[in-house]
């Protein structure tokens, strides 16, 4: 919120497994502080730039200014790493899914059977995680080397900061 009254671009760094989930983390506040920072993020009418160095996933990734949120470059190194979730989670939750639907149909898979679909969902969605999947769909704009990533953020900063002409900053209620 001082970013968009002071006019300063924003930087999102990303490294992220998402938020956490459970009673411990609800009654800790995670969702209260998660949706504040989403309102922020959301609103924000400032130019932002995201970059991906480790993993982004779930509705962490969204709060780090992720695709849906229009940064204005989002760039990505090799290792990095872009998805819903991880891959073993992928696959654990589609393999149990999978595996329902075959029971409901009176269907049982042997442990083998499972492993070997486990394996081929995790390879697949570990596949779809790749900065080259997502650039390749234009989810990403850049994939940068590490060493390079200084230069490339600067040269972003002076392109959005080209632009003068901003909307209102209107956060809305935010309440504590």
């Amino acid at each position: 919120m001082d970013c968009n009254q002071n006019i300063n671009p924003i930087l999102f760094i990303h490294d992220v497994n998402g938020f956490m989930v459970g009673r411990d983390a609800e009654q800790s506040g995670i969702i209260r502080e998660g949706a504040k920072m989403v309102n922020a993020v959301s609103n924000t009418t400032v130019p932002k730039l995201s970059l991906i160095i480790g993993g982004t996933f779930g509705a962490g990734h969204y709060a780090m200014c992720g695709k849906a949120y229009e940064p204005r470059f989002i760039f990505a190194w090799p290792t990095a790493r872009y998805a819903v979730m991880g891959g073993a989670q992928a696959a654990n939750t589609l393999v149990d899914i999978r595996i329902r639907q075959l029971e409901r149909e009176g269907n049982k898979l042997s442990e083998e059977e499972r492993a070997a679909l486990f394996k081929s969902v995790k390879e697949t969605y570990d596949h779809q995680t790749d900065p080259r999947y997502g650039a390749a769909r234009l989810w990403i704009d850049e994939i940068i080397f590490p060493r390079n990533t200084r230069e490339v953020l600067i040269q972003a900063l002076t392109i959005v900061c080209s632009n003068p002409e901003l909307e209102k900053f209107n956060p809305g209620v935010i309440q504590t």
